[in-house]
């Protein structure tokens, strides 16, 4: 089903990766980079018709991190790119520091008026954060625009447990909307539910394939995910008709090499089809740590 091809960038940290098809011939890769526990947005630039070659690294952050006490101001962390009426609205994941558990998480939003060259937050707050509606932290989400409606999958947090003297996060996928990318309304719907021993299901990337959707997705068990192979991230597919009820499936994912750079884990997928083809980007082990991979599948497999 998918062919793994390898690593593409391994300088240093490069967790959750988003693609931007800017051009036939280049492609922009936002992901985020950790330095002292902090999460800064960064990207690379590569050639899709020469296996993904790098040929541009911006180095320094795209954005600053938040001021002390907003919530961003311990990490930015690239998770959704949407093209709309020549503007990028790239969304991301705002970290903070909680007292009572490690962490807090809600979704930012920066603004490109000049093709990405450069990017300006559109307000210093969340555009999608705690409220009634959605009580637990929000992490990476998949967005796609259908009809004038803006239709997401996220992560939501809203438990935490005390597991071997660790407090753990679980979070699964769940599906909000909008009528124009800023103001969200979460539906209470979880598309993709934690099974027996699970412990988190992160990064959805969904996309519209003839009648159905498809969602890949990272799942992780509840404990020792962070070294343990067996308990590590895999990555998973679902397919639904109407983009609400999902079914797993059993093949259509990908799991960890037998060595090399993604062999103890493979998490957050970010999904493009284009022409005949499918392209997955991932990262491997250490959740991003050992770099950015990709693997490619072609369209004409019966499972899409």
């Amino acid at each position: 089903m998918w062919v793994k091809k390898g690593n593409i960038f391994s300088k240093h940290w490069a967790q959750l990766p988003v693609v931007d098809c800017m051009s036939d011939d280049l492609w922009r890769i936002y992901y985020s980079n950790r330095i002292n526990n902090k999460s800064y947005p960064k990207f690379i630039d590569v050639e899709p018709h020469n296996n993904f070659n790098v040929i541009n690294h911006q180095d320094e952050p795209i954005l600053p991190l938040g001021k002390l006490g907003s919530f961003d101001q311990a990490g930015v962390m690239p998770a959704e790119i949407i093209n709309f009426n020549n503007k990028k609205f790239l969304y991301y994941i705002g970290w903070s520091n909680r007292v009572d558990v490690p962490y807090f998480n809600t979704i930012g939003l920066a603004i490109s008026e000049d093709n990405g060259e450069t990017y300006k937050k559109f307000s210093n707050g969340p555009v999608f954060g705690c409220s009634y509606k959605e009580p637990g932290y929000t992490g990476t989400i998949s967005i796609m625009i259908e009809d004038g409606l803006w239709r997401a999958w996220y992560l939501s947090c809203r438990e935490w447990k005390k597991i071997n003297n660790r407090i753990e996060p679980f979070y699964d996928i769940k599906y909000a909307e909008s009528v124009n990318g800023i103001d969200w309304d979460p539906k209470n719907i979880t598309c993709i539910k934690l099974m027996k021993g699970e412990g988190g299901i992160s990064q959805a990337s969904v996309k519209r394939l003839g009648n159905k959707y498809h969602m890949w997705f990272s799942v992780r068990n509840s404990s020792n995910y962070r070294s343990n192979v067996h308990d590590a991230y895999k990555i998973k597919y679902a397919t639904s008709e109407d983009g609400l009820i999902w079914q797993r499936k059993d093949n259509g994912g990908l799991s960890p090499s037998l060595d090399g750079w993604d062999a103890t884990m493979v998490e957050y997928p970010y999904v493009v089809s284009v022409k005949n083809k499918k392209i997955m980007f991932y990262n491997g082990d250490g959740f991003g740590k050992s770099g950015i991979g990709y693997a490619e599948s072609e369209d004409s497999s019966s499972l899409w």
